[in-house]
């Protein structure tokens, strides 16, 4: 049986995660801050798939929480075999209307967790030759839109870089880019939804279902639904200064009020 690790698995894509993989009979790791709910899902998941589910509470904006995960990565006597870097969050408000902590404490969960989760459980992944790191990362990586996007684009060159200077030792990484889901995300960045369009909106599990296609084919990039592949189409056509414009509007329009 093998052990696959998510942060952010208490709700939304990182809870859909821990379903579809309890679900395929891998014992998993639940990284998150709230202990109680970690386990209750935690509880919920061994008895109705009979896995083994551990909990780490750690909190990923602090060097203790981060840490915590990498020692649990690099415990050679409990390998992972699957890592998701899940954790994320928005901030409300323009660039200059957000507090400069909250702004590093977003890159700090965003990209240095990332950066350090992912070395921590590669390197064991690589002696084995075998394992998977997705970094769940944003189509908002493709559009000039604020820190938030700024972070996710990191998310994508770095693992799709980590991901050719790997090729051949038998650990695969990748990218995944979602669009709007229905999870909690928005409701915790205090951003109003009820102006986005109903079409816009993913599944969660519908999401993790293809995201798990798209990484058994080996691909280091996932845009995992057809309307998002063609909306970033079109966005690599756009002359880059309208771009900000509309991403500029759209994002007044459909993110944080």
């Amino acid at each position: 049986m093998t052990t696959a690790l998510i942060t952010g698995a208490t709700a939304g894509i990182g809870a859909a995660f821990a379903r579809r993989l309890a679900g395929d009979g891998h014992s998993v790791v639940l990284v998150a801050r709230d202990e109680k709910r970690l386990r209750a899902q935690a509880t919920e998941l061994h008895d109705r798939h009979g896995i083994e589910a551990e909990v780490l509470s750690a909190d990923l904006a602090t060097d203790e929480g981060i840490a915590a995960v990498e020692a649990r990565l690099t415990d050679t006597r409990r390998p992972v075999d699957l890592l998701v870097n899940n954790a994320g969050f928005g901030n409300k408000g323009e660039y200059l209307e957000v507090p400069m902590a909250d702004e590093l404490a977003m890159l700090k969960v965003h990209c240095e967790a990332v950066l350090r989760l992912t070395t921590a459980g590669v390197r064991g992944m690589r002696e084995r030759r075998r394992g998977a790191v997705v970094n769940v990362a944003s189509v908002a990586a493709f559009v000039p839109r604020g820190t938030y996007g700024a972070s996710k684009a990191w998310v994508v060159q770095f693992t799709q870089g980590a991901a050719r200077d790997l090729a051949g030792s038998g650990v695969r990484l990748m990218a995944l880019c979602p669009g709007f889901v229905r999870t909690e995300f928005h409701q915790r960045a205090g951003m109003g939804t009820d102006n986005i369009p109903g079409w816009m909106w993913l599944d969660a599990d519908n999401l993790v279902d293809a995201a798990m296609k798209d990484l058994a084919r080996g691909k280091s990039l996932s845009i995992p639904d057809p309307r998002y592949k063609a909306l970033m189409g079109a966005v690599k056509l756009a002359p880059r200064g309208l771009l900000g414009g509309l991403t500029s509007r759209t994002g007044r329009k459909y993110g944080p009020r």
